[in-house]
């Protein structure tokens, strides 16, 4: 099959795809017909995806290692566990869901990662790097305990591997001797570029039934000889060495296999068949192109990580027409509007600008420079950039460490990301009051990437940290305002911000930072009619706040911080009101409306209070409009929930006159 230059917007035919309803048939077989199946697979996946939009060069990448590994286990008896997940569009299409792959990630639809509920293919549910080798090695001794034979395997990549629970995890499989197989997708060139007919001829010799039977019979025989045998270990070990880097997971325990072409299927399926019989850990080092088979993601492996859904005739080798230009009644062109500027960017700015001003600034992510917007930083600044790999506690730690130096770190990460890094922001940065700033970004809900991705937990972990300072912007100008106050604070201070763009606020240019613990009153009610409603709004949602002030005439205050709360504030509008509404893009257990019930209840005062957040439950994926408007957080919902409410508090209030 050719590759592709374009996206195909038509389902392209795939006669022998579309009779496997599940992997068994797989097994069946022959060569040249797999070889057809993976054909057929990369140009569904083109076709869904584009449909659909999502993850996208990963599953390119593992088209054939995902035939070949449902043609060798017996799936889904043999548990098959995928780390991360963003490559298992090809696993989803072959195990059952094929029609459905082009509402993937859509409100109601396929969920972007493996989910146990949705097929028992699935066998652990994924979203966050690196759990897979400690999962599979969990499902493997479940397994012998239990006495059944069953194979199972892990497959993680490259940059997965980077983190410090992969590695504990195959620490503890060789300890233990488990009968795992862990395949490493390496789509990079961070281990290993030794792939070639050598490698390939290794693999095959080291797989093979006669060697396997050579190499143990010969561990029984020289076992009887004193010094023999640890001497024929280290003559197996350096002959390795020389052509592949077995050294190192051969010491934790495992017996290392390649590295091999992972798009050679018919290789990949005997070196597979091979391995799963195998006793004890087994590691496949497998070598593969992201992006395989559409020539833009093989050449921009990055850029094309996923894509938003292509419309029909839409090129994606050419850029879209240029808009026409605007003119005004003169006949002269006019000046757009500014667009509404993502917050990531706003940041990714902030972090220059204020770099350009401190020379103590050091910018760290783990593994997400694009995703946080750093990539201008790590250019202009490349000794103050450090990208950590997957390892968010590390990044913390070591930002700990640079604080202790009187350096100036910021940390940018994702809300769910930064609960992998608690311990460490506990222990290593706020108990020692440490000077460090943390950006989260992904607040709120993200979106199609579903529950795993939702940043619904960062008020409530983040508020009941001693001496952290919270912020919440509502617009993109608080949010560089905001940076610059928690990067001048002396101590842990975290700015927690949405995904997507802002509404639309003019940003200025300057570095002066917002004051912390000051609310904003943005409207107050008529006195004179009875102010019977204060909306006390958190970050994103003071966008719906604002609508819903008008339609109620109702207060509204930017509350701005979460931690410290404004005390005056909002003991204020409890004087003036009837009823307090507290609105956050976060679970409403232990988060910013809860700082708010417990100031009343510290002072004293009896007040209604309706706490509006997100719900005691993970939101399922798809678009973030969709969901606040499941959660009643838009601006209707939130109306009708305060407009039942008062209907409630006025019935109290009549049946206590009586």
């Amino acid at each position: 099959m050719k590759l592709f230059d374009d996206i195909p917007v038509e389902r392209p035919a795939t006669p022998l795809l579309d009779t496997l309803d599940t992997p068994a048939a797989l097994r069946a077989m022959s060569t040249a017909q797999l070889a057809q199946v993976a054909d057929e697979l990369r140009a569904y996946l083109l076709y869904s995806v584009g449909v659909s939009g999502g993850h996208f060069g990963a599953g390119l990448g593992v088209v054939e290692l995902t035939v070949a590994l449902h043609q060798a286990l017996e799936t889904p008896h043999d548990r098959l566990v995928w780390d991360v997940g963003h490559q298992a569009y090809p696993h989803k299409i072959l195990t059952g869901r094929r029609e459905a792959m082009p509402n993937i990630r859509h409100y109601g639809g396929l969920a972007a990662f493996p989910r146990r509920a949705e097929s028992e293919f699935d066998t652990f549910g994924v979203g966050h790097s690196s759990t897979s080798i400690s999962a599979a090695l969990g499902m493997a001794l479940a397994a012998r305990t239990r006495g059944e034979r069953r194979r199972v395997c892990a497959v993680i990549g490259d940059g997965a591997l980077t983190a410090g629970m992969a590695f504990e995890a195959l620490a503890h499989a060789g300890h233990v001797d488990a009968n795992l197989l862990v395949v490493l997708n390496d789509n990079e060139m961070s281990i290993s570029e030794n792939v070639g007919g050598m490698a390939s001829y290794l693999a095959r010799i080291l797989t093979s039934k006669p060697y396997t039977t050579m190499r143990e019979g010969g561990k029984r025989v020289l076992s009887h000889l004193p010094g023999a045998l640890e001497l024929a270990r280290r003559t197996e070990e350096h002959m390795k060495g020389m052509v592949s880097p077995a050294t190192l997971f051969e010491e934790m325990g495992f017996n290392y296999i390649g590295p091999i072409d992972g798009h050679d299927l018919p290789l990949l399926v005997q070196t597979l068949r091979n391995m799963r019989d195998l006793e004890g850990p087994q590691f496949l080092h497998v070598r593969t192109c992201k992006g395989k088979g559409f020539l833009p993601a093989e050449a921009d492996p990055i850029g094309y990580h996923a894509i938003t859904k292509l419309e029909k005739g839409e090129n994606n080798a050419t850029p879209p027409p240029l808009k026409p230009v605007a003119q005004g009644s003169d006949g002269v062109a006019s000046t757009p509007p500014p667009k509404p500027r993502k917050y990531c960017s706003v940041f990714g700015d902030w972090l220059c600008d204020m770099a350009a001003a401190d020379q103590r600034l050091i910018g760290i992510t783990p593994a997400m420079r694009e995703g946080s917007d750093m990539v201008r930083f790590s250019q202009t600044y490349p000794d103050r950039y450090f990208d950590v790999a997957i390892a968010e506690q590390h990044a913390v730690t070591l930002a700990a460490g640079m604080a202790c130096e009187a350096m100036k770190p910021v940390v940018a990460i994702y809300s769910t990301f930064l609960q992998r890094g608690y311990d460490q922001l506990i222990h290593d940065v706020a108990v020692q009051e440490l000077d460090v700033t943390f950006a989260i970004d992904r607040a709120g809900l993200v979106g199609e990437d579903g529950p795993t991705h939702h940043g619904s937990l960062d008020l409530s972990y983040l508020r009941c940290v001693p001496g952290m300072v919270v912020l919440a912007p509502a617009d993109e100008a608080e949010c560089r305002a905001m940076l610059s106050a928690a990067y001048h604070h002396p101590g842990p201070a975290a700015v927690r911000y949405p995904r997507g763009t802002g509404p639309g606020t003019a940003i200025p240019a300057h570095l002066e930072p917002a004051p912390i613990g000051q609310a904003q009153l943005r409207r107050e009610s008529d006195a004179e009619r009875g102010r019977r409603v204060a909306l006390l709004a958190f970050g994103s949602l003071n966008t719906p706040a604002s609508e819903v002030a008008e339609r109620l005439d109702a207060s509204h205050l930017n509350m701005r911080s979460v931690k410290p709360l404004d005390r005056e504030a909002v003991l204020a509008a409890a004087a003036d009101h009837d009823l307090l509404v507290t609105l956050e893009e976060n679970v409403v257990a232990g988060g910013a409306g809860s700082a708010v019930n417990e100031l009343l209840a510290a002072e004293g005062i009896s007040r209604e209070v309706l706490n509006l957040g997100l719900p005691d439950a993970f939101v399922e994926h798809g678009k973030p409009g969709e969901l606040l408007a499941d959660c009643a957080l838009d601006a209707d919902g939130i109306e009708a929930t305060i407009r039942r409410r008062l209907v409630a508090v006025d019935a109290t209030a009549r049946e206590e006159m009586r």
